[in-house]
């Protein structure tokens, strides 16, 4: 068989030959020397020698075919590299693959190193999956194949785990360096002890590990899936477009990187990389210990768990310096069992370390799972699983627990076994007593003065009437707060939120001075402010005459405080005194995106580079709240102007007074009070009051068309025929003349391409027939990739002027909507 040439000039590698699909394979009188390469089929990787960066060595590897920088993916000889000379490789009589040196062929380099029957009927394959397999020709099985030996990536199909049938184990290992693909310091491996988890070792070292097996779920470009039984343990993945390039790879520095390609930039992009926080190298708080990213009120990130202290208090609180951990608090205590002990839950955490953890059951309610965990003296800690959405798992863990840390986007709640007098001390913190040595004569003492107090406030509660409305209405809103612990599983308690006082909100917002007021919504009035310590706060107020209430409070409690992302701004707290509840969030010093995209001065400062990140950020929260985080959140009021942006402008999603929880397998709901902002309401929602994800993806459209053209959508009503933007982009789209369309502003800074791109998107999503919209994961990997779209169809809000319906008509015109027998009780725009 004759192999094409690839001849090296200008430092630029040229193809002289063209490929046909049937030359994909090698057989025992074949040979590949330095300069030929072997193709997979639809020529999607090659097989063939090349000198990585600037090392004059020679190895076999395999790289992509349809990238333009060369990325190499498997590496045969990475630890014994050609020097200075050509290779070869072939078949040997023994049915081998074999690497030798052109200048010394008689001792090989590398070989597959496997027993074969028959010597002369083994063929050699590079697959599109970028597998490189030898194959039996006779019985066409598989006797050695590449993706069992990674180097430092991992591509889509290829397995990572243990195979207990035939004892390999199957792990990449990083290179030494850019230019050095040899055996590197650190290693990705799954450890099958205990329930099974995914660690980035550092020799022997954990240096980091990932969410145990089975609960781990990813919903994005990704398609992971874990086996665990009794032949393997091991993990996957797939990717469901197969015109998406994208890998795992683990990088010689010790991060696991998700990187796909842009064809457009002509670069891979970094979707996400680990570890990354404060919190994530293994066991940064020690034993016992639990780490919490978001630190600052604290000033220092690590904590002990309940009836745990630090075990040298002095490094942990001068020097900062956690790693000896915690130690119990009553070491004379010999044992927790039978002496009044219980447990006390922590809520939202990356479960400890599973290594010494068991599964008592995949289908056990929580009241048995504590039952089994009191049962075992030597059970530390328990945990109450649901998995995958349709069983509840019973996991306890047995001796030390470790690299626990705060997860509020994917944690779970884990319950820690305390002794009898921890638990009388939480519970004397709960209820607000003093915890003193002699608690016995405080608690008469309290007694005494809890009777006292409770008479004075009878008093004043019928003497001063204002003050008893007051106080029933602070009570109405913690009772709200209280209530939605009972509607989500797993959701938020009082500990979760910061309760500020009425007089601390008004020494920071300057007893709302009208300076410090950044603007007005449809919950109330914002106000910028400024703690005792420092840090700058946003107080939404919620205002007397406005149409929100305890509801829209409830909602802002519940799921800002619950989800945690990037992309979405932070509740800090609340503060319920009065009549007048109000919210705290982080500061954003760029206000919100309308106050840029709609001003004449200032959307210059939006180059088209910023605004596509912006776009791909908010794609990204709203994705992180449809599908990503553990709620399922339908947002309904998605706008410019509940998009705000940060110091570095990046975007951040507010204002989820409107939104609804979905469950699990819920796609729609219907409602007979419509509210939301005209201009980015869904035609379904607007007229039959259906709503679902796909409203905040039309309302996503919506946006990402007003970033591209700086305008409203619903200021077109005085411009030509259209009512509305999507309107004019569809006509004037439809004639290929879309461009016109964009903010003069970015047409300096923009690929005309890329911008048309995201028009196309944002017509996709803006189309009126619900199920041809896509699913915000769609919209992700259409922003991040070149896969090929779709041609959107009509979308809604089209009409003309002379369509729209008249007032002494109820004949529908075209475009528009009529409305059957149900009728919507109440309409409630903004």
């Amino acid at each position: 068989m004759d192999f094409p040439k690839l001849f090296l000039h200008s430092s630029l590698l040229v193809l002289h030959f063209a490929f046909s699909s049937s030359k994909d394979t090698i057989t025992i009188n074949q040979t590949i020397h330095d300069g030929d390469f072997l193709i997979s089929r639809e020529n999607n990787f090659a097989l063939g020698f090349f000198s990585p960066g600037s090392s004059r060595f020679r190895y076999l590897g395999i790289w992509y075919r349809k990238v333009r920088e060369q990325t190499v993916v498997w590496v045969a000889n990475r630890d014994d590299p050609i020097n200075g000379s050509s290779g070869v490789l072939s078949i040997d009589q023994y049915g081998n693959l074999v690497l030798r040196s052109y200048h010394n062929q008689k001792v090989p380099i590398w070989s597959t190193n496997v027993s074969v029957e028959v010597t002369d009927t083994c063929v050699a394959q590079l697959l599109d999956t970028g597998n490189l397999i030898l194959v039996h020709d006779r019985s066409k099985s598989n006797v050695w194949e590449s993706f069992d030996h990674p180097t430092d990536t991992v591509l889509p199909g290829m397995k990572i785990g243990l195979d207990r049938r035939t004892g390999m184990n199957r792990f990449p290992i990083c290179w030494r360096s850019a230019d050095d693909p040899g055996t590197g310091n650190f290693s990705l491996q799954i450890n099958p002890k205990g329930s099974p988890q995914v660690f980035i070792y550092w020799g022997i070292k954990y240096i980091w590990r990932g969410i145990p097996w089975p609960w781990k779920s990813y919903a994005d470009t990704l398609n992971f899936s874990f086996v665990n039984n009794q032949n393997e343990t091991y993990a996957t993945y797939s990717v469901s477009d197969a015109s998406v390039i994208l890998r795992l790879m683990l990088d010689y520095s010790g991060l696991l990187k998700k990187i796909i390609w842009h064809e457009k930039d002509g670069k891979w992009n970094e979707f996400r990389s680990m570890p990354k926080s404060t919190c994530d190298p293994y066991g940064h708080c020690g034993t016992y210990g639990i780490c919490d990213p978001d630190f600052l009120s604290r000033r220092f990130e690590c904590d002990c768990l309940p009836g745990y202290e630090p075990k040298s208090p002095r490094n942990w609180h001068i020097v900062k310096d956690a790693s000896g951990g915690c130690v119990r608090k009553r070491l004379e205590s010999t044992s927790l069992c039978g002496h009044g002990e219980g447990f006390v839950k922590v809520a939202n955490v990356k479960v400890p370390d599973t290594s010494a953890a068991v599964w008592v059951s995949m289908n056990m309610n929580p009241r048995d799972c504590e039952r089994n965990c009191r049962r075992n003296c030597s059970c530390s800690a328990y945990a109450s699983i649901d998995i995958a959405g349709k069983e509840t798992g019973c996991l306890t863990w047995y001796g030390n627990l470790m690299d626990t840390a705060h997860d509020r986007e994917e944690g779970h709640d884990i319950y820690v076994r305390v002794d009898a007098v921890e638990l009388a001390e939480i519970a004397q913190e709960w209820s607000g007593f003093l915890k003193r040595k002699d608690m016995y004569a405080v608690l008469v003492v309290s007694v005494v003065s809890a009777w006292f107090v409770i008479i004075s406030f009878t008093y004043l509660w019928f003497k001063k009437k204002k003050k008893r409305v007051r106080n029933k209405w602070s009570k109405r809103w913690l009772d709200t707060i209280g209530t939605v612990e009972n509607q989500v599983e797993g959701s938020m308690s009082h500990p979760e939120i910061a309760f500020f006082n009425l007089s601390t909100i008004l020494a920071a917002t300057n007893s709302f001075s009208p300076a410090n007021k950044l603007g007005q919504g449809g919950f109330g009035a914002v106000y910028k402010g400024k703690l005792s310590n420092g840090k700058e706060v946003a107080v939404k107020r919620l205002s007397k005459d406005s149409g929100q209430g305890i509801d829209e409070f409830k909602n802002e409690v519940l799921l800002i405080a619950k989800l945690q992302h990037q992309n979405l701004v932070k509740l800090i707290g609340c503060c319920i005194q009065g009549e007048e509840p109000m919210l705290v969030y982080e500061y954003m010093p760029n206000k919100s995106l309308d106050s840029f995209l709609f001003n004449e001065t200032r959307r210059s400062i939006l180059d088209w580079r910023k605004r596509f990140d912006i776009i791909v950020g908010i794609a990204r929260g709203i994705l992180y709240i449809h599908q990503d985080s553990r709620l399922k959140i339908i947002h309904r009021d998605l706008k410019t102007s509940n998009i705000l942006l940060d110091e570095e402008m990046n975007p951040k999603i507010s204002d989820f007074g409107l939104a609804r929880i979905f469950k699990g397998d819920q796609t729609h709901e219907k409602t007979n009070r419509i509210v939301g902002t005209f201009g980015y309401m869904s035609p379904e929602y607007v007229v039959f009051g259906k709503f679902s994800t796909k409203s905040d993806v039309f309302s996503f459209g919506i946006i990402l068309l007003e970033i591209i053209t700086g305008k409203r959508n619903n200021s077109f009503y005085q411009e030509d025929f259209y009512p509305s933007m999507i309107g004019k982009i569809w006509h004037l789209w439809r004639e290929e003349r879309a461009w016109e369309m964009v903010d003069s502003s970015l047409k300096h800074s923009c690929s005309p391409d890329e911008v048309l791109r995201c028009i196309q998107i944002g017509l996709l999503c803006v189309q009126e027939d619900v199920m041809e919209r896509p699913t915000m994961s769609a919209v992700v990997l259409m922003l991040n990739s070149e896969i090929s779209l779709p041609s959107p169809k009509q979308p809604a809000f089209t009409f003309r002027k002379s369509s729209i319906i008249s007032s002494s008509s109820l004949e529908p015109k075209e475009g528009f909507y009529s409305v059957d027998e149900e009728t919507i009780t109440e309409v409630v725009c903004r």
